[in-house]
């Protein structure tokens, strides 16, 4: 007979926080969970603007991904465990570790001396703001009952929301007048006010259980996230999906998911508590979590692409053209928050985010090569406020939902799930794009090469363009190919003045040489070559005149075709781009309706208006 799940193991009776403290304590402790968030999403965006400085200062662009992956991975594995040990030791405990050691990668990263120790400590970092995602959205299920809570979840958003605006520019702003190594310690005053916040003013927070530590389900837990997590962010190039090393992780994996799969259910107070998916809720928002972090890293990501490679703004710009999408998804989550907190339903607030999201995942399919920045920026404003809704009131229907000593597990593991979802989403949406942005590049550009000298139409080949123009500057600029085509033909109509010049004028064997092999010199001027020694110095000046002057015409009339010919691949690498792009948002409208067709079962529970039981007023 197989052993229930259900914990059985309390040993001490919770403090009901939400009836216990005033509200100038639970708002001054709400503050000082917020600048802990804020400082874990304001890392993730403000590393990303010094990278091009890190790399040419520390010497490691074979590892400029890592630098990232290795942050996503330790963070990522580490939730859920986090979640769980909340509930036994209290927030307040895990959080102050999480901190400190975010705190310690964070001075480790800015002493960083080459690419793979910055890899490492980043990894570092991870390990420890994952106790910062997992315990937060869980502390206000602590200081406030369900009924209460709504007016606050907003303010969440907003803190991801804030970060995502001010992180480039304040990453580009300590690079540029200081140096990278502030990125990271810019963490550490901030740090240091969150937790003098959280040692004055937060309670334990936990949930009165005093049960053996799951030592093997988070070993089991690690084994199955960090293979899988690595198979899909190893880069595609180097590895394929069929290669062995992928598919021995994904194998590993595998392995691990059976084991922790086994290990909880019999464990006595397991990671991931198995029996939470009993609770359909649980299960619904988890899903739809897994959807919801798909969908964003597709808005955001591939839209980046679009707006560097066809509407020709600069890597950095792309940045400050998605705080329309911020703001307005700050703004979704702010008027859901309060509409649930007026109204008790939150059902069709969840419902009404994800139809929003699957309008305008269409809308941003009907993107052309044409369409305006404003009508982009407007496409963005829609998403945000559908996406606005889906995080804060998602947490909110799960913890109504959930018994309170599962709270921390429960809140970590949807917020696993939706990291998830992005990893998912990125390997997934990013396989999808390549294909389709080769092939469209493919058939585009074969009749634009066939005009193009085969050195010049190299230069333009599918493989090189996939990467987009703005690989080609430096500086992130875009590229214009008639810019770089006109280039072309300039330096190598240069090359064949030179040439003739110390032919004509110097009479240079080497240089007489040249012209005799050159096949596009015309037979009357190779004939000319055989008397250009015994002709005097003025008929030679006079003679190279009339070349140079037909050579001129000649250049003229290459660089108008050449010109053309770039405008040609302009359009074709252009219409390329949208095609890839506006085709993963296609898929991801898929992606978000299975989000909306899960969040049309979800139960709308009357919110809890008090602690009295552990468990829901009303079972599902």
């Amino acid at each position: 007979m197989a052993k229930t799940t259900t914990p059985t193991t309390v040993t001490t009776t919770r403090i009901d926080y939400a009836a216990t403290l005033d509200q100038r304590s639970k708002v001054l402790i709400l503050v000082g969970v917020l600048l802990g968030l804020f400082l874990s999403a304001l890392d993730q965006t403000i590393v990303s603007t010094a990278l091009p400085r890190i790399v040419a200062d520390l010497k490691g662009i074979e590892l400029i991904g890592w630098v990232s992956t290795s942050y996503l991975l330790a963070s990522t594995a580490m939730v859920p465990i986090y979640g769980k040990l909340s509930d036994i030791y209290g927030r307040k405990y895990v959080l102050l570790f999480g901190i400190t050691v975010f705190l310690l990668g964070s001075l480790l990263c800015g002493l960083a001396g080459d690419m793979t120790q910055l890899v490492f400590f980043r990894g570092l970092q991870g390990f420890g703001a994952a106790s910062l995602t997992s315990t937060a959205f869980a502390i206000p299920a602590d200081l406030f009952a369900p009924a209460e809570r709504a007016r606050y979840l907003g303010l969440f958003g907003a803190v991801f929301g804030l970060s995502s605006v001010i992180g480039p520019f304040i990453g580009g702003l300590l690079t540029d007048n200081l140096s990278w190594h502030w990125v990271f310690f810019v963490n550490l005053p901030l740090g240091i006010v969150a937790l003098g916040f959280i040692v004055a003013k937060l309670p334990r927070l936990h949930s009165g259980l005093k049960p053996a530590i799951d030592y093997a389900g988070a070993a089991t837990l690690l084994l199955t996230v960090i293979p899988f997590l690595l198979a899909l962010t190893l880069d595609k190039n180097d590895y394929p999906w069929t290669s062995p090393l992928i598919l021995g992780l994904f194998a590993i994996s595998v392995v691990g998911l059976i084991l922790f799969l086994l290990i909880e259910r019999w464990a006595e107070s397991p990671i991931l508590p198995l029996h939470l998916f009993r609770i359909r809720t649980f299960t619904l928002t988890a899903l739809i979590g897994v959807t919801v972090g798909a969908t964003l890293f597709a808005a955001i990501f591939f839209l980046s692409l679009y707006l560097v490679n066809v509407l020709g703004v600069s890597a950095t710009s792309a940045g400050t053209t998605l705080i329309p999408l911020t703001l307005s998804l700050v703004v979704g989550a702010m008027v859901s928050s309060q509409i649930v907190q007026r109204t008790g339903h939150y059902k069709w607030v969840i419902v009404g985010g994800m139809a929003i999201i699957v309008g305008a995942l269409w809308w941003l399919t009907t993107l052309t090569p044409d369409t305006s920045i404003w009508m982009v920026r407007l496409r963005m404003i829609v998403l945000g406020l559908g996406l606005g809704p889906s995080m804060p009131i998602l947490n909110l229907a799960m913890q109504n939902a959930v018994p309170r000593t599962d709270l921390g597990a429960a809140t970590a593991s949807r917020q696993f799930f939706q990291q998830i979802g992005q990893v998912v989403g990125s390997a997934v949406f990013g396989a999808i794009l390549a294909g389709v942005l080769t092939t469209t590049l493919s058939a585009n550009l074969a009749p634009i090469q066939a005009q193009l000298p085969p050195e010049l139409a190299a230069r333009f080949d599918s493989s090189a363009l996939r990467n987009g123009m703005s690989a080609e500057s430096a500086g992130g600029e875009p590229v214009d190919p008639a810019v770089k085509i006109e280039q072309a033909i300039a330096d190598q109509f240069a090359a064949r003045r030179e040439v003739i010049s110390r032919a004509l004028r110097d009479t240079d064997p080497a240089a007489i040489a040249a012209l005799r092999n050159d096949p596009q010199l015309p037979a009357q001027q190779k004939a000319m070559l055989d008397m250009i020694g015994s002709l005097p110095a003025a008929a030679r000046e006079q003679a190279l005149s009339q070349v140079l002057a037909r050579l001129d015409e000649a250049e003229q009339t290459a660089r108008a075709e050449g010109r053309a010919l770039g405008r040609q691949i302009s359009v074709a690498l252009k219409d390329a781009f949208t095609t890839s792009v506006t085709t993963i948002y296609w898929y991801a409208i898929w992606v978000a309706l299975i989000g909306f067709i899960l969040a049309l079962f979800i139960p709308e529970l009357p919110l809890q208006r008090s602690y009295g039981q552990d468990l829901p007023p009303m079972m599902e």
